[in-house]
């Protein structure tokens, strides 16, 4: 009997990492659609009497911004073209800031994001952790630089019910992804850490500190090569 439970446990983990590998590789050339966040953000607007719903408009990497590109990246993650999906080093510093101060710090790369935001849900637990790292491993193995920072672009929540560059540029400043500025993404990319509580536009104190900020880390920089990214 417990034989057969294990067997049939074993046969659960094989399909659930067949099909996560499958929609892993589907996504490397297909749009993704809709992310749990969304869902769950919708949910909760229901339930707060809003309208179930969310505004997010696909549009492939040529049509954004490289500002955008550059300002995610050196706002969430400079290391991004270095690592292959682990920043140790930021890792490591993240920890010692927790242990110090009450302030929770992450260390989480632009690929650790997109695996969290495509394929999980936001509640922080040692389960979804460990399922962040095994989908990070995957989509670093599987799609290209290029191809992740494309869908976080796409995925990420930049807005009350507002996901992608696309929608935000709209929203925050009535154009397409395309036409955003350096200082207008920098604007946008600042309020990443918590989009529902910060305003791209009009901005506080602290977003216009924290874009200014970016504005400097994209001169330091340079000019954004996807062909320098190791591993592929």
């Amino acid at each position: 009997m417990l034989k057969r439970f294990f067997k049939f446990i074993l046969k659960i983990l094989v399909c659930l990492i067949i099909l996560s590998v499958g929609f892993v590789f589907l996504y490397k050339w297909v749009p993704v659609p809709i992310t749990p966040l969304m869902l769950i953000r919708g949910v909760e607007n229901h339930q707060n009497g809003n309208k179930f719903g969310w505004k997010h408009d696909w549009v492939s990497l040529d049509k954004i911004s490289k500002n955008m590109q550059l300002a995610v990246i050196c706002s969430e993650d400079q290391n991004f073209l270095k690592h292959n999906g682990f920043d140790v080093e930021a890792i490591g510093k993240a920890f010692e800031n927790n242990k110090k101060g009450k302030r929770i710090k992450g260390g989480s790369t632009i690929s650790q994001q997109t695996a969290k935001n495509v394929f999980l849900w936001p509640e922080r637990s040692w389960l979804r952790k460990g399922l962040e790292v095994y989908f990070t491993f995957l989509i670093e193995s599987i799609w290209t630089k290029e191809r992740i920072i494309e869908v976080y672009l796409n995925s990420i929540e930049m807005g009350p019910s507002i996901y992608g560059t696309e929608a935000a540029a709209v929203y925050w400043y009535n154009k397409p992804a395309s036409k955003l500025s350096q200082y207008e993404a920098a604007s946008i990319a600042a309020i990443l850490p918590n989009p529902l509580k910060f305003k791209a536009r009009p901005a506080s104190n602290y977003i216009e500190r924290r874009k200014t900020w970016i504005v400097r880390q994209m001169g330091y920089f340079g000019k954004l090569d996807y062909n320098k990214e190791d591993g592929k």
